[in-house]
C-alpha cells in the first residue's frame, strides 16, 4: 500500500495556517504588553517628578495624611479641592466591597442554574434556558447600570429600608447580573463535560439524581466552576460603567455595604476626560489604571495556579 503524502500545495497552507495562527497569538501577548506599558509610562512621574511628588506620593496616596493643621490624619480622595488628596484606600475598599456583594449575588444563582441546565433540565428547556442567561452577557453595562439607578435602587430601598439608595448593595446586585452568565457558562460547559460513566456508576450503586449530581458530578467538575468564578471576579473588579451609575460615588471608608462607595475604575472614568494632562491628578488616574491591571492580572494568575493545583488534586496526583 503506498503511504499517504501531504501534497506539497497541503503542506504549503498547513505552514501559513500556523504562522498565522502563532502570529495572532503574539499580537495579543504584545498587546496586553503594549497596554500595560503606555498605562505605566504615564504613571512614572509619581516615582521620579519631585515636584508631582509634593503633591502625591506613595505614601501620600497609601498613609493616613494630616490635611490641614491641627485635624486627625485621615484617607480622602478629593483630587479637586483646594488641598488635593488623593488616597486611594477607599477606592480599594468600594472596588472590593462591590465585586464581594456581586460575586455573593451571582455564584449561587450562576452555578445552581448550570446545575439544573445541565443535569435536570430537559433537552427543551436547556435549550431556552443557556440562551436567555448568556443573551446577559450583550447586554451593554451601560444598560444594566441605568436600570440599577432608575429601578433596582428604588425597589431595594424600599425593601430594605436603606439610608442612601445608591449604596455598594445597589450596585453589587447590577454587577452580579453582569457577572452571572460568565460563571454560568463555563460552569454548564464545565458539568456537561462530566464523563456519563461517572453518573451511571453512582446510579448503579444505588444513588438518585441528586446524589450523583451533588457527590459525583460537581466534584468532577470543580476546576472548570473555580474557573468560571475567577473569570467573574476579575470581570466585578473591573467593571466600571454600572458602579458609576449606582454606586452613589462617596469616596469613604466605611465597613456597611448600605453606604455609598466609589471603586477605582469608576474615579478613572468620571476623572480622566476633565483632568489637566501631565498634571499630579493625570498620574495618579493612570498609577490607578495600573495598579487595577496588576490587581486583575493576579487575581487571574492565583485562580490558574488553584485551578490546576485542584485539577491534580482530584486526579489523584497530590498527597
Amino acid at each position: 500500500m503506498n503511504r499517504l503524502k501531504f501534497k506539497p500545495k497541503s503542506r504549503v497552507r498547513e505552514f501559513l495556517g500556523e504562522k498565522l495562527i502563532a502570529i495572532n497569538a503574539l499580537a495579543a501577548l504584545v498587546a496586553i504588553v503594549l497596554i500595560f506599558a503606555f498605562i505605566f509610562k504615564e504613571a512614572i512621574p509619581i516615582f521620579t517628578d519631585q515636584e508631582i511628588q509634593q503633591e502625591a506620593s506613595v505614601d501620600k496616596m497609601t498613609f493616613k495624611q494630616e490635611f490641614y493643621e491641627g485635624r486627625d490624619p485621615k484617607w480622602s480622595w478629593q483630587p479637586n479641592s483646594e488641598v488635593p488628596k488623593y488616597s486611594i484606600l477607599p477606592l480599594l475598599i468600594g472596588s472590593l466591597k462591590a465585586a464581594l456583594v456581586a460575586m455573593l449575588f451571582a455564584i449561587p444563582l450562576g452555578v445552581g442554574a448550570a446545575i439544573f441546565s445541565a443535569e435536570f433540565a430537559s433537552r427543551r428547556w436547556r435549550e431556552i434556558i443557556k440562551p436567555a442567561i448568556e443573551m446577559l452577557a450583550g447586554i451593554p453595562s451601560v444598560v444594566l447600570g441605568f436600570f440599577a439607578l432608575i429601578i433596582l435602587a428604588t425597589v431595594m430601598q424600599d425593601m430594605f429600608g436603606f439610608l442612601f439608595r445608591l449604596n455598594a448593595v445597589t450596585a453589587g446586585v447590577a454587577l452580579g447580573l453582569a457577572v452571572i452568565p460568565i460563571i454560568f457558562t463555563v460552569a454548564e460547559d464545565a458539568m456537561t463535560s462530566v464523563p456519563s460513566s461517572l453518573r451511571d456508576a453512582g446510579l448503579a450503586l444505588g444513588a438518585n439524581h441528586w446524589q450523583v449530581s451533588l457527590t459525583v458530578v460537581l466534584p468532577a467538575a470543580l476546576p472548570g466552576i473555580a474557573a468560571g468564578v475567577v473569570l467573574g471576579f476579575g470581570r466585578a473588579i473591573g467593571e466600571t460603567m454600572i458602579v458609576l451609575m449606582a454606586s452613589g460615588n462617596a469616596a469613604i471608608i466605611s465597613g456597611s455595604l448600605t453606604d455609598s462607595m466609589r471603586t477605582i475604575s469608576a474615579s478613572i472614568a468620571a476623572e480622566l476626560a476633565e483632568v489637566v494632562f501631565g498634571s499630579a491628578h493625570y498620574s495618579v488616574l493612570f498609577f490607578l489604571g495600573t495598579l487595577l491591571f496588576v490587581i486583575t492580572f493576579l487575581i487571574n494568575l492565583c485562580g490558574e495556579l488553584a485551578v490546576t493545583r485542584m485539577k491534580q488534586r482530584l486526579q489523584g496526583r497530590l498527597s
